[in-house]
């Protein structure tokens, strides 16, 4: 992939509600389907869901909001641009 993921966003979603790996499955699922998700690792025994997503096409409330349609809680969120390491909380 020679897509230029300078101006992309990097997200930290923390999900309430995973319990195995068909947990994860499901939710990252729900996340790639959104466009503009490049890339989603989702992880249950830490319960979040890393995503790198293109800042004009999806929003992070998109992804909490697909997170909850699958029928997880999508408890906050951490988020900078990628490759930065200045982040904000929700």
């Amino acid at each position: 992939m020679a897509n230029d993921v300078a101006g992309d966003h990097f997200v930290i979603i923390r999900i309430e509600g995973m319990h195995c790996h068909k947990c994860e499955q499901a939710i990252q699922r729900a996340l790639t389907a959104k466009p503009g998700v490049r890339e989603v690792e989702v992880d249950f025994a830490s319960g979040q869901a890393s995503v790198l997503l293109d800042r004009g096409s999806a929003t992070v409330k998109e992804l909490m909001d697909a997170i909850e349609s699958a029928g997880y809680h999508a408890s906050g969120f951490t988020q900078g641009q990628a490759g930065q390491t200045g982040q904000t909380t929700r």
